[in-house]
């Protein structure tokens, strides 16, 4: 079996796509054929190169601030030569890359993972997918099965294009979590590991240390909400106990949170949120947004919190209870082994229908 992957961006980029495009890829590729096909923005990156066992395709891409990813050159290589692969997985609504997968469907099945979270990470961005949905929608027409990360983006995906979805979560690796070793560190830490954007929220959490005597808070990412960060950082003296520690590697980014008393996610936009539970493997304790998907953690694990508004007073007050609790789970279903022979499964499925 030829199975290609089709995603906005991929490694060395990283994000929750990049991640469950990888680990899908990487174990499917023990057994087929597999390709995946990206985007470098930046033009900088190998065209094509092998990584653990399959193929990387990028194609230069037009991308204003890190969204859409509009590559004539992806458009028109699928166009030749979509018919060559048996099953064509295409990932993110909320780039063009998904669409191009849609518009040149041949004999080929489509699988379509939209990571659709039903609005942007602007206001610029949400207004502008209101006249996208007409030709987003055509992905979910073409698509021969969709699979939703989260029961979250599974209601919003038949309330808005009324698709019946299956549910496939993100994963984690288990094994290198639990062979990960702490920092040594003597007071308690707030860690937070992802996109530094502005609806991300993270400023709410620099706002809530002046209520945190005791806590130090670190933050792993890069965005472009960076220098804004650093200066209300700077602004509300903090320097001391807010740190910036830009881009960490997996292994380090397991150390941090294995190392911290309580990991924060307080993004309302999300489909997933695969940090949450790689915290929970690492048995903290995590406080997330009441609002998007990331809710239903809290739902089903009671060392997950959930905060609703933007007030830093009452954060901190959860932030300090999340800390002091004991986290005991039991993640097995969400190891990437078992979600690559899920995702098999739906590709079987879908070629013998």
């Amino acid at each position: 079996m030829k199975i290609c992957q089709v995603c906005h961006r991929f490694s060395p980029y990283t994000g929750g796509i990049e991640t469950h495009v990888y680990e899908i890829s990487k174990r499917l590729a023990k057994e087929f054929d597999v390709e995946v096909l990206t985007t470098d923005p930046s033009g900088k990156l190998r065209s094509i190169e092998e990584v653990d066992g399959f193929t990387v395709r990028r194609f230069k891409s037009y991308a204003p601030s890190e969204a859409y990813y509009f590559s004539l050159d992806l458009y028109r290589y699928l166009k030749r030569n979509s018919d060559k692969y048996d099953v064509i997985h295409t990932h993110n609504y909320h780039a063009f890359p998904a669409l191009f997968a849609a518009m040149t469907k041949k004999q080929n099945k489509l699988i379509f993972t939209p990571h659709y979270h039903g609005k942007g990470g602007s206001v610029i961005r949400s207004l502008l997918l209101k006249p996208y949905r007409l030709l987003g929608s055509t992905i979910f027409k073409k698509a021969d099965a969709v699979i939703c990360v989260s029961d979250y983006e599974r209601q919003l995906v038949r309330r808005d294009f009324g698709v019946y979805a299956v549910v496939i979560p993100n994963g984690i690796n288990l094994g290198r979590i639990q062979n990960a070793k702490p920092f040594e560190f003597p007071d308690k830490l707030i860690f937070y590991v992802g996109r530094i954007e502005k609806y991300k929220n993270v400023h709410t959490v620099v706002e809530s240390m002046e209520y945190l005597d005791g806590f130090h808070f670190y933050i792993a990412g890069k965005g472009n909400f960076e220098e804004e960060l650093r200066k209300l950082i700077r602004r509300l003296g903090l320097e001391d106990r807010v740190k910036l520690l830009g881009f960490v590697d997996e292994e380090t980014k397991y150390r941090w949170l294995k190392t911290c008393s309580v990991f924060v996610n307080l993004s309302p936009i999300e489909a997933f949120g695969i940090t949450v539970l790689e915290a929970l493997a690492c048995g903290k304790p995590a406080v997330v947004s009441d609002r998007g998907a990331l809710k239903e953690f809290a739902e089903k694990f009671d060392c997950v919190f959930a905060v609703s508004g933007n007030s830093p007073k009452e954060l901190a007050e959860v932030i300090r209870r999340a800390a002091e609790v004991k986290v005991n789970v039991d993640l097995r279903e969400y190891d990437w082994d078992s979600i690559a022979e899920r995702t098999m499964d739906v590709y079987t499925s879908v070629l013998r229908a």
